[in-house]
């Protein structure tokens, strides 16, 4: 609920800060006093639409500022995670502030936002009826809501969502294998043509980069073999370096037989001789590692280019021709096999609409018996707030069968009709803003068990009526500050002695300027019983309307 407001230069209001408490409190003051500065604060600070002369005259800002105290199980939460905001369980805080240039700004828990999202949030908070009210129950896109809250048969509306998404799944299975098909029979004969030639050249992903390390290493050997031939030629020829060696050898052999100082040089040259011959034999092993047959070398380039001949004419890389092939294929058997496919999906959407159309069936029984059971208490609850020859009804239109959705198959408006034989019109319509708050009473003390909006506030709701009927005005508000925070700015003083608590707002001059300024005084019992006599008995309060404030008080 809401639990208190500090309003900074807004019109007449210097500095103000009211504490809210739960139940029915009263606003009251003379006419012109500026109660509906308190609800012009209120719908700034919920995000509505301020214009720049609501900042006090002298001033360059005007700041509003909300308080509520909140359960821990409203949706409102769920709003402020998906934006990102932080808050602390249980409190939110909405402050709007406006510049006397037209700026404005919007926070939550001091947290920048947009008034788009204060708006989004102030309508799940407070609810103002009065003159000019647009808000509420008289929204018709609120109703069906409304009335299925009402009704109480979640389970049938569980069944109407799910039933229409498993529907609307099918139906786009369906059109997505039609189009499939539509495609694959317009390209038949690209397809075929080009899956055979695919299916020809049978790519394998990975295979490039082998074919091209194949290739490379082929064309490296071919040069580098030709060098190592000549290089061996030159080794083992007569005058090559390995006869040479062995000659050699062999003549100092044997005059080392005859002189011992010879044997270290022969040992020397028996050592080069033995790593020549690990030489060339190294050699020949290599020269048989890069042997290669040409035609392999032909085979690999004519497949590599055929390869990336394929991926140019497809305009992709070479690793996603088997993939393409695939997709070839796949079009192919949607072509072949697609009228099987679709004749089965065709079945399922006609199973599922048929099922559809009875949840939708039995979720319209249940909102027409709901209507009528809501008809029935609203009408009732009118008479005594003097509106005995309005009536109200719930009006249910079926929609086409093409506009049916997870919320079911009808639109549901609440309207009124003002006097006997004049049509029924749709609550917005309702020209005088005493019969519309009225009508707002109504519906909301019925409502009042489903209420989802904390907060509730009357303006002038008792506007023209007194007596019998405005004591049944002050009695159902009571009766829905059970449910809700109420508060209501009256001019009745039976509305007024019903109240919790009871606020004064009146109008002065402050400072040497003589400037106008409205205050709000919380009143105590007997500031209370004064204020209710003034109320009944105008500018001069007698003894006899102090007793009869009193005996109001006491019910």
């Amino acid at each position: 609920m809401l639990i208190g407001i500090t309003i900074r230069d807004i019109v007449l209001i210097d500095r103000l800060q009211i504490p809210v408490p739960g139940g029915l409190s009263v606003l009251s003051g003379e006419t012109g006093a500026g109660k509906s500065i308190l609800l012009d604060s209120l719908g700034l600070a919920t995000g509505q639409r301020g214009e720049r002369d609501l900042v006090r005259h002298g001033s360059e800002q005007g700041t509003v500022i909300a308080e509520f105290s909140l359960p821990e199980d409203l949706s409102i939460w769920s709003v402020l995670e998906d934006q990102g905001l932080e808050y602390e369980p249980g409190e939110l805080i909405l402050k709007r502030t406006l510049s006397r240039d037209g700026r404005s700004r919007a926070f939550v828990n001091d947290q920048p936002v947009s008034i788009g999202l204060l708006r989004q949030l102030g309508e799940m908070l407070v609810e103002i009826h009065g003159q000019h009210d647009e808000r509420g129950l008289l929204n018709p896109a609120g109703h069906r809501l409304m009335l299925d809250d009402y009704g109480n048969y979640r389970n049938k509306l569980e069944d109407v969502s799910s039933s229409y998404s498993k529907l609307t799944g099918l139906r786009r299975l369906l059109q997505e294998e039609e189009d499939k098909l539509s495609e694959a029979r317009r390209d038949e004969e690209y397809i075929r043509y080009n899956l055979e030639e695919l299916d020809s050249l049978a790519p394998q992903e990975g295979e490039e980069e082998e074919l091209s390390e194949r290739r490379a290493h082929m064309m490296k050997g071919e040069k580098l073999s030709d060098g190592l031939n000549e290089v061996l030629s030159d080794l083992l020829d007569d005058k090559g370096a390995d006869a040479s060696l062995r000659g050699a050898l062999r003549r100092l052999e044997r005059m080392a037989e005859s002189d011992g100082l010879l044997e270290s040089v022969v040992q020397s040259l028996d050592r080069a001789a033995i790593e020549t011959a690990e030489a060339i034999a190294r050699l020949e092993q290599t020269l048989r590692d890069l042997e290669f047959d040409p035609q392999d070398l032909e085979h690999s380039e004519e497949r590599l280019f055929s390869l990336r001949a394929a991926a140019r004419k497809h305009n992709c890389q070479v690793d996603q021709l088997a993939a393409l092939r695939d997709d070839f294929a796949e079009r192919l058997r949607a072509l072949e096999f697609g009228d099987e496919e679709i004749r089965r999906l065709t079945g399922e959407v006609r199973q599922a609409e048929e099922r559809f159309r009875q949840a939708v069936g039995v979720l319209s029984d249940a909102r027409r018996k709901a209507a009528a059971r809501l008809d029935e208490l609203v009408n009732a609850e009118l008479p005594p707030l003097k509106l005995e020859k309005a009536k109200f009804r719930t009006t249910l239109t079926p929609l086409p069968e093409e506009e049916w959705g997870a919320q079911g198959g009808e639109k549901v408006e609440f309207e009124i009709s003002t006097n006997p034989g004049a049509p029924f019109a749709g609550l917005i319509r309702i020209a005088s803003g005493g019969e519309l708050s009225r009508f707002m009473l109504a519906l909301k003390v019925v409502l009042a068990s489903e209420n989802t909006v904390p907060t509730l506030i009357f303006d002038e709701i008792d506007r023209g009526v007194g007596g019998a009927v405005a004591d049944a005005v002050g009695e159902r508000l009571k009766r829905l500050s059970e449910h809700a925070q109420i508060m209501v700015i009256t001019h009745s003083p039976q509305v007024a002695a019903r109240g919790n608590s009871h606020w004064l707002i009146a109008k002065s001059q402050a400072g040497e300027a003589g400037q106008m300024n409205t205050t709000i005084t919380a009143l105590d019992a007997e500031a209370r019983r004064e204020e209710i006599a003034r109320m009944l008995a105008g500018a001069t309060v007698t003894d006899e309307a102090r007793a009869a404030a009193k005996s109001l008080m006491q019910g």
